[in-house]
């Protein structure tokens, strides 16, 4: 007799490295034989994967879990397992809370989930798992990804920077790297099953393989040079950029106080290695940047944006901006606002400071009223708004190179793709330049494509299809 087969649904929550984790999650998920469902209803095991960063993510997260137990309620024998920085943050009582949590996983937990979903299938016994003690950090099993073509590889867990607005060190632990063979094994390994672009992830990846240099164990670096490894990254960077079938590399987020000329010049020698950089600013203030812990200053943030000119000219430099740190003023928001100007970022991603219990931060004087975060906010998305339209305006005419993701949400027969600096490209598939009514030539994502730009915008581009 057959056995019924049985469901499972992830819910993600937060940033890329949660995204891998999940993948990770339906991979251990699918070797015990689970098949995928959308529907929370009809799954066996649901897998709620947090995020803790923001409140509005716990909000969200929160009013999630409470509807669950109306779908737990409908279907008996059910498991529910809460997973990742949020079930770490707040531990046993989160489950005190929600009694319809089964298993609580915290973030060193990921590798070992296999093992204790199948204990607590056998034994029927709740458990909550939150220690950041971990025996390895090297990835095993396999992983579901959501895209086709596009595979993250993280390359670290971690964080040792401890910025004061920041709850990552406390949830995800210290930085610890996992082996350049074992990066390049699951590298490899994605790329036999047809996946060409590689963005490897870390909290800080200029950080990777510290840890290994600190400890006296890094040793020969799998297919780089031993004579790199005092700049481990940027040997894992060589490293991956010479794997065949690889296409494109990125790679995110880079710490202002750990880039080395070493990787910009590594990026630049590179032939896969793509020509973005994510740096996180944070704030353009000397004396806010110290509050934060930050570790630089923004003459340093801007000498390496120089560097990076230098090196790459037409790199794209994005990165993360918070608004209304604690304490910050009027004149420290416009230094914020001048060095916006000053280093010409492609893009930001701006944030209300978000007050966050356990950092340093939220005891923190001074703290600044939620209308005068608005209202910067809003000022400091114009400054950059304005930036980004006047640096996409320069590709008018121009014929980029765009990996095609596929059909957009809005209209199917629009396709978008990204270039290797990844800007985000728009252009109709039944047709191109040459023959805008025909039927175009096929295309399947991941495929790379030329398009040329027509109509440059602030947050994307658009043009037609030229090969």
């Amino acid at each position: 007799m057959t056995a019924e087969l049985k469901y499972y649904h992830v819910l993600n929550y937060g940033c890329q490295m949660n995204e891998s984790d999940s993948e990770h999650y339906a991979g251990q998920l699918e070797e015990m034989g689970y098949a995928p469902t959308d529907s929370p209803a009809a799954a066996d095991v649901i897998v709620v994967n947090t995020c803790c960063v923001r409140e509005s993510a716990e909000l969200r997260i929160l009013g999630k879990i409470g509807e669950l137990k109306r779908v737990k309620a409908q279907h008996p024998g059910q498991v529910l397992c809460v997973a990742g920085c949020m079930a770490q943050k707040d531990g046993e009582s989160l489950m005190h809370k929600y009694p319809q949590i089964d298993l609580l996983l915290g973030t060193s937990y990921v590798n070992s989930f296999k093992k204790m979903l199948q204990d607590y299938l056998n034994a029927h016994k709740k458990g909550v798992y939150t220690s950041l003690e971990v025996q390895s950090s090297e990835f095993e099993g396999t992983r579901v990804r959501e895209s086709g073509f596009s595979a993250w590889i993280p390359i670290m867990y971690g964080c040792n920077n401890f910025c004061t607005y920041c709850i990552v060190p406390y949830v995800r632990g210290r930085e610890r790297s996992r082996s350049i063979a074992n990066i390049l094994a699951e590298v490899r390994g994605a790329v036999a099953k047809g996946y060409t672009e590689i963005t490897l992830l870390g909290q800080n990846v200029d950080s990777y393989g510290k840890d290994f240099l600190r400890d006296g164990t890094y040793g020969r670096p799998g297919a780089a040079e031993a004579s790199q490894a005092r700049e481990p990254f940027a040997a894992l960077l060589r490293a991956v950029d010479q794997v065949p079938g690889v296409e494109r590399v990125h790679f995110m987020t880079s710490h202002p106080r750990d880039m080395s000329e070493e990787v910009i010049r590594t990026v630049a020698e590179g032939t896969h290695l793509c020509e973005q950089f994510h740096v996180a600013l944070q704030s353009g203030s000397n004396r806010i940047l110290k509050a934060m812990n930050r570790g630089y200053t923004r003459e340093r943030f801007l000498e390496l944006v120089a560097t990076i000119r230098r090196y790459i000219p037409d790199a794209a430099i994005t990165t993360d901006i918070i608004v209304g740190f604690p304490g910050e003023t009027d004149e420290d928001f416009e230094d914020t606002c001048r060095l916006v100007e000053e280093a010409g970022f492609d893009s930001a991603y701006t944030f209300l400071y978000s007050r966050r219990s356990g950092t340093p931060a939220a005891r923190m004087k001074d703290q600044v009223p939620d209308d005068v975060k608005h209202a910067r906010l809003q000022r400091l998305m114009d400054v950059q708004n304005a930036r980004s339209l006047c640096i996409n305006r320069a590709f008018q005419d121009r014929t980029v190179e765009v990996m095609a993701e596929g059909p957009t949400e809005k209209d199917p027969a629009v396709w978008s793709g990204r270039t290797r600096t990844n800007k985000l490209v728009l252009w109709p598939q039944n047709g191109n330049a040459r023959t805008p009514e025909g039927s175009g030539l096929p295309v399947r994502p991941g495929q790379l494509v030329h398009v040329k730009v027509t109509a440059p915008q602030t947050w994307l581009l658009k043009g037609v299809r030229v090969d």
